[in-house]
């Protein structure tokens, strides 16, 4: 077989290598387009019926998924279980999963970010995150 034959296919070969290497994702930017909450958030009016109709639903967070989102149980699930982070709001554990930044944006099977849930959330943290 002469050069010509063999150099062009494996030319073609490197060709198509170094594309495949070259498009591999490594890395997904999440763009918040969570809308900015200013009033002080009550964590058992504003919090707590979101939680109870989004999350806290069968087989969900109602007590067979951590963290219990129930009524009676969502206020020390969050705080006790280290899903909030005072000091750096946005790094909260429950914040990133409900944008989407830690896993599957939450909660699953739901609109995206119901009535804020994201922006009461961020908001509640960085209020100190109040069992009011």
């Amino acid at each position: 077989m002469s050069k010509k034959k063999i150099g062009l296919p494996l030319l073609v070969i490197a060709m198509g290598w170094v594309a495949i290497i070259g498009c591999t994702k490594t890395v997904t930017v999440l763009e918040d387009n969570t809308p900015a909450v200013t009033k002080t958030v009550s964590f058992s009016k504003d919090l707590v019926p979101i939680l109870g109709s989004s999350c806290a639903k069968s087989g969900c967070h109602s007590g067979s998924v951590a963290p219990n989102l129930s009524s009676a149980t969502a206020y020390s699930a969050l705080v006790n279980g280290n899903y909030i982070n005072i000091a750096t709001p946005e790094k909260s554990i429950v914040y990133l999963w409900l944008t989407g930044k830690e896993a599957a944006a939450m909660p699953l099977g739901s609109s995206n970010n119901p009535s804020n849930i994201n922006g009461l959330m961020l908001a509640w943290i960085k209020q100190g995150a109040k069992n009011n």
